[in-house]
């Protein structure tokens, strides 16, 4: 519901330890077995809540159950036949069985409708689509009488749920009464305006609908309208009886849909004889009694469905809730103590927040999925908007507190480390119930008291269970009366006859006339997921302990090292963690025939200074679940007191620390000296005797001893000087002997030599510089107030020269293998690369023969193109103290090019290949050694550039240049894409012919050809509500710089064109499409396609002309329409040519008018047709603003704002002469307009309806979005008649 809390850690755990708590699970997890209910859910298939509740409530009605369990083989088939042509097979009521048996009989926790809902003809998505139980009640029963025909079942749905309705009418004149009988399985029963079930009948079957006044009723007896009385009663009652209640109602004011939410009750108990026609005989064939109540939550357009069930055969364990079964006092007791004890909460505090919610929980423990919803409800408002800013995502502020909080049931729950759960108060899903259990906890008699609470006594109509897809929990009779009223209430009621006695062999009896061959199913079911289960859970619990044995170990540096450096000194064991830590230790006893004397567990830790112990296990009867050992732990084996003579400090107080304690070197021999475990760096190159550097120690401390003890553990004298780094020095700055420049240390003050090393928050790798007085007596160190600054100018004379090998090579210890593998050479600006290699390779030993580059690495970790050998490290770009890596390859020369190429697409990272050209190379020879280099050929291929966000861009047009003449570098990327290399300034252009609607036998030798429909286009002309055809009559190629005639005479040759007559390129004008509208002409014989902006793929449309036509820059063609005097209509349109060269003015298009219809411009009204408005815009003497400044009219314009008249628009005319109305709408742009308000109203109330619908989340979108649609529901059944 609230998404997934870690999903920015998808490829991280939560703990520190990847595998801490569990280990990898091997294959799903099996379903779990059923809950405390003992009663079986159906899953969910996304938008299946509906069926399920209907299927349930079928399943609890045993007489429909036995009924469909009593249909054998022989008259429903078998299911393995489905598939044969010659199969009769019944396969809905089969699927059915199966469903209801595994309901029934198989232990899991909930089952699933796939194959029901496959013998329906339902695909994936009718899984997901929301439909109407109602609906599905009708189509369900009508499928399975259908399926049924032929067979003794023909008549179950009739004979259970049909009953009858006489509809009678009476004639107040003659007596004559007509009646009409009406069938039904269910009852639609009126919510509307009515408050109760009952008073909903009453209104249906006893009051009388009257036909008089205006409403009479013609009567055949009196052959004559009369005063009559209509009513209706039940004939034929059915043994259940179903009630649709009609909770979904229209609101014709608002023409939309809603759902009656109000109060409306219905009895457990019904008595239906005051709705019968025939009230004779014994209370019992009249009372019903509830048994199932479908109810729905949400709105009309959506929500969720489940039921409250009765359990008539007592199948379900109902157990009252456990806060019921406390005595209100103890409840009291509980709130009071919960109050004194509930930590003071500070919502500005994430640690404080999370600790108290899941400290509150009487599990100690919070489901990880609804960590963020109980945020939300504890302080009212999500992670995300108070807490993520400053502390991140939920997921990593939970790992960053690993100290806090932990994982639990197998990493499903997150508790506090300060107080975990244990297996027995940790709720556990049913498949972990033994999962997670201490074997210590599973009798009765190791744990008096667990099994000891009585049962509740069953109260009388206790047996209620709301059945909520999956979940199956207990209710009371008392919670059926919640669902009278609200989002979430009754929608569908089920009763059946009091008369209908359940048999006593029936109760507690799920086998009951459950067909053998199904019984047999669910057994073997059953033990094919028992047996899944204890795989799983042997799997789930088997632990990987790491034991390190005590003679294989020395302490050296306040740690634990292996004797023998080669070893790890470790053995690993693969336990069960519900076994006890007594049965470990006899386990390592056997593996150590040997060992003598006590034997003691410790759990250790490995640290950068080695192994070091913390807590000792003495009680050998918990398991290692409840003794904290999880996979990956590492146990110390020993005898508990000293290892090789050596007393071992255990505890989190003296963990280790290792420090790099420095000295200064003044050697002589100018080499690297490594002794007894101390490196020795003296830089080479700069001196020719030698010089100063600083040699590196690495020592381990107990954290808990004092920097005195340290310093006399070292030997040094008390005059002696202990430095820190300083922390204002980077981490990546040179320093310290690493690389030159100067680098700043803090001298320890006295008062710290009697703190210990964890009050000085020293770490491990924390640098600590040892100088003795004299010291300060060379110019390498300079003591200022409490900071030295340790200067070697000779250090900076290095390159640090990394070998990567291929990907691929190597072993598991590949990554330290490169670690080790870096080496510094001593360089100098003018020194060349091929020198700085061929040193590496010699430190590095590399084999001679192979071929190796020297190549730069970004910022990114990503590797750059190989340089350059031949040059000096200055000429090369390459700085000092910085690192190259070695790789396998040929390096470039100075007149070759490196380069990236792809084939067909954009290479993702590390995908591309290489090849080295020579620059002076064309691009056609660069692309046929990149097709050797991959095994293509042919000449359909030629090179792209990649643009600047990574995508395949333009290609290099000329084949013959070089590369340096194309600007192309090194490290550049190239794509090798098919075809051939398109032709430079050529477009390809889509040509249409316009179908004038006015020349149609003309046109119609055009559209009678071939397949002349598949080619057609409807577009909406300029200035028009009406749309015109076109019709698709080829392609033409041309370069951008021919001209517009050039164009015109190259269409002119299409073979389509054969058929219409254009004498010459006047004859024909050429519109622009943009999209599926005409939307300009192309003008200017002489005009280059460049300069009228023309690009490859555009849509021109041409037009035939009866006259040549040459329109100029400011011609503009208009559509003219003349009113019919006295009518809203116009004459047909007429085109005319205004030029607005000299003057746009409105009176230049009224005098210009005038003299087309020979008028007075005076007379004239003028009006601009808005198409997609169905409006008229009148153009009027207008005048704009006038300059304050210039005091000069502002010239006025049609073709600018507000009219814009561009090639195409329709000009509306009036003649005021003859027509005195000045109005230009007709009857069609009436109700176009009429359509937009329509359109607009549905848009409108579309919107609010799906935003009501979904309130909560819209209100954050702050958009709506449209709902699916809706989907009819139906059923496939064969022909079995």
């Amino acid at each position: 519901m609230f998404g997934n809390l870690f999903e920015e850690e998808e490829e991280e755990d939560f703990s520190a330890n990847p595998s801490r708590g569990r280990v990898t699970k091997v294959g799903d997890e099996p379903p779990p077995p059923r809950g405390r209910s003992n009663l079986c859910g159906i899953k969910n298939q996304g938008g299946t809540c509906y069926l399920n509740s209907l299927l349930q409530t079928l399943l609890f009605t045993p007489e429909f159950r036995e009924e469909l369990f009593s249909l054998g083989s022989e008259e429903l088939g078998c299911l393995e036949d489905k598939e044969k042509p010659e199969a009769k097979v019944r396969v809905i009521p089969l699927e059915l069985q199966r469903l209801f048996a595994s309901l029934l009989l198989v232990d899991q926790q909930s089952a699933s409708t796939a194959n029901l809902t496959d013998s329906f003809g339902w695909n994936s998505s009718e899984g997901t689509n929301q439909h109407d139980v109602q609906e599905l009640n009708r189509i369900l029963f009508s499928a399975l009488e259908h399926s049924l025909v032929g067979t003794s079942g023909s008549t179950l749905i009739h004979r259970l749920y049909h009953g009858t309705i006489v509809n009678s009418i009476d004639c107040k004149e003659c007596g004559n009464v007509s009646q009409r009988q009406e069938d039904f399985l269910d009852l639609t029963v009126c919510v509307c305006g009515v408050s109760s079930l009952e008073e909903a009948l009453w209104n249906m079957f006893v009051e009388e609908e009257l036909f008089e006044g205006n409403n009479l009723y013609r009567c055949a007896g009196c052959d004559r309208l009369v005063t009559a009385a209509k009513s209706a009663k039940l004939k034929k009652l059915p043994p259940f009886m179903t009630m649709s209640l009609l909770r979904f109602s229209f609101d014709f004011t608002k023409c939309e849909r809603y759902k009656e939410t109000g109060r409306y009750g219905f009895p457990l108990t019904i008595n239906l004889r005051p709705f019968c026609e025939q009230g004779d005989g014994d209370d019992s064939d009249f009372t019903y009694e509830l048994f199932s109540v479908i109810i729905h939550k949400g709105g009309c357009y959506g929500g969720h469905y489940h039921a409250y069930i009765r359990d008539i055969d007592q199948l379900g364990q109902w157990e009252p809730s456990e806060d019921e079964c406390k005595p209100k006092t103890q409840k009291k007791a509980k709130e009071k103590v919960k109050e004194a004890c509930e930590p003071k909460l500070q919502e500005d505090d994430p640690l404080s927040v999370l600790t108290a919610i899941i400290a509150q929980e009487p599990s100690k423990s919070v489901l990880l999925d609804q960590l963020g919803q109980k945020l939300m409800d504890k302080i009212g408002s999500s992670w995300s908007k108070k807490f993520r800013k400053h502390y991140g995502p939920i997921g990593k502020f939970l790992q960053s507190h690993n100290d806090v909080f932990m994982l639990v049931s197998g990493g499903t729950r997150v508790a506090l480390k300060a107080n975990p759960p244990s297996p027995v108060t940790e709720p556990c899903s049913p498949a972990e119930q033994i999962v997670n259990s201490d074997p210590s906890l599973a009798s009765d008699s190791e744990q008096p008291g667990l099994d000891e609470r009585p049962e509740p006594e069953l109260e009388q109509g206790s047996h209620w269970f709301d059945l909520n897809d999956s979940s199956v929990t207990s209710i009371r009779e008392s919670d059926i009366e919640k669902q009278f009223q609200g989002k979430e209430s009754a929608y569908m009621l089920f009763y059946r006859k009091t008369q209908l006695h359940r048999p006593c062999e029936a109760l507690n009896n799920p086998q009951y006339k459950v067909p053998l061959h199904l019984i047999q199913m669910a057994q073997e079911e059953n033990r094919k997921l028992q047996q899944a289960r204890e795989e799983f859970d042997a799997t789930n619990n088997t632990i990987e302990l790491r034991l390190h044995l005590a003679h294989s170990y020395r302490l050296e540096n306040g740690a634990l090292q292996p004797i023998k450096q080669e070893q790890n000194g470790s053995t690993t064991l693969s336990f069960d963690r519900r076994k006890t830590v007594g049965d470990l230790r006899l386990t390592i006893y056997q593996m150590q025939e040997l060992w003598e004397g006590d034997m003691a567990l410790t759990v250790a830790k490995s640290l950068p200074a080695g192994l070091h112990l913390y807590n000792t296990i003495t009680d050998d009867s918990v398991s290692l679940y409840s003794a904290g050992i999880t996979s990956n732990s590492d146990l110390f084996v020993w005898n508990g007191r000293e290892v090789c003579g050596a007393t071992i400090l255990t505890g989190a107080e003296w963990e280790p620390v290792l420090l790099t304690v420095v000295r200064p070197f003044l050697g002589e021999d100018g080499d690297l000296q490594v002794e007894d475990g101390v490196e020795c760096e003296e830089p080479t190159g700069g001196f020719e005797n030698g010089g100063p550097g600083l040699k590196r120690e690495a020592r381990g401390f107990a954290g808990a001893v004092t920097l005195g003890e340290v310093k006399e553990a070292l030997g040094e004298p008390k005059e002696s000087v202990l430095c820190q780094e300083h922390k204002g020095t980077k981490k990546g700055e040179q320093g310290s002997g690493e690389g030159g420049g100067a680098s700043g240390w803090r001298v320890f003050p006295p008062d710290d030599m009697q703190r210990t090393l964890k009050e000085l928050s020293l770490k491990d790798g924390d640098a600590l510089l040892v100088l003795e007085p004299q010291s300060f007596d060379c110019s390498m160190f300079t003591l200022n107030g409490d900071v030295v600054t340790v200067t070697t100018p000779s250090d900076c004379r290095w390159l640090q020269v990394e070998f990567r090998p291929l990907e691929g090579d190597g072993d598991g210890d590949g990554e330290k293998e490169e670690e080790r593998r870096k080496i510094k050479v001593p360089a100098t600006g003018n020194m060349l690369l091929s020198e700085v290699k061929q040193r590496a390779i010699e430190e590095l030993q590399l084999q001679p023969g192979a071929e190796y580059c020297l190549r730069q690495v970004d910022c990114t970790g990503k590797l750059l193109s190989p340089v350059c050998e031949e040059v000096s490290v200055r000429d090369a770009g390459v700085r000092l103290m910085t690192t190259l890596t070695l790789c396998p390859g040929k390096a470039p020369k100075a007149s070759q090019l490196f380069l990236h190429f792809s084939v067909g697409a954009a290479p993702s990272a590390g995908m591309e290949m290489d090849i080295i050209v020579e620059n002076t190379c064309t691009v056609k020879e660069c692309l046929k050694a990149m097709l050797d280099a991959v095994g293509l050929d042919g000449t359909f291929w030629h090179l792209r550039r990649l643009d600047w966000c990574e995508e395949v861009g333009e290609p290099l047009m000329d084949e013959e240049a070089s590369l340096s003449e194309v600007k192309l570098s090194n490290g550049d990327t190239l794509v090798v894409t098919e075809g051939q290399l398109p032709p430079k300034g050529f477009l390809k252009l889509n040509v249409w012919l316009y179908l004038d609607p006015r020349n149609n036998s003309a046109d119609s030798k055009l559209t009678n050809n071939g397949h002349a429909e598949e080619e057609m286009l409807e577009v909406a002309t300029p200035g028009d509500s009406h749309s015109s055809l076109l019709k698709s009559v080829g392609e033409v190629e041309i370069s951008d710089e021919a001209t517009l005639e050039d164009l015109k005479t190259q269409v002119l040759t299409l073979s389509a064109l054969q058929d219409v007559c254009i004498p010459t390129t006047g004859f024909m004008r050429v519109w622009q499409l943009d999209g599926q509208r005409l939307a300009r002409i192309l003008r200017g014989q002489q005009q280059t396609l460049r300069k009228l902006k023309l690009s490859s793929g555009a849509d021109l449309c041409i037009q035939q002309l009866l006259k040549e036509e040459d329109l100029g820059s400011k011609e503009v063609l208009l559509n003219i329409k003349m009113g019919v005097p006295g009518e809203r209509c116009y004459y047909p349109p007429e085109e005319l040519v205004w030029d607005a060269s000299r003057d746009s003015s409105p009176r230049c298009l009224r005098t210009c008018l005038a003299a087309h219809y020979g008028l007075s411009p005076d007379s004239l009204l003028l009006a601009k047709y808005q198409p997609d408005k169905h409006t008229w815009e009148e153009i009027s003497n207008w005048s704009q603003q006038v300059s304050k400044k210039k005091k000069k009219k502002k010239a006025e314009s049609l073709l600018g704002a507000p009219f814009h008249l561009k090639d195409g628009d329709t000009v509306g005319i009036k003649n005021l002469l003859v027509d005195n109305n000045r109005d230009f709408v007709t009857l069609e742009d009436e109700q176009g307009q009429q359509m937009l308000r329509e359109q607009a109203e549905e848009h409108r109330k579309g919107g609010e309806a799906a935003g009501s619908d979904s309130a909560g989340s819209q209100k954050k979108c702050g958009s709506t979005k449209s709902r699916k649609p809706e989907v009819a529901l139906s059923i496939n059944v064969g022909v079995f008649r």
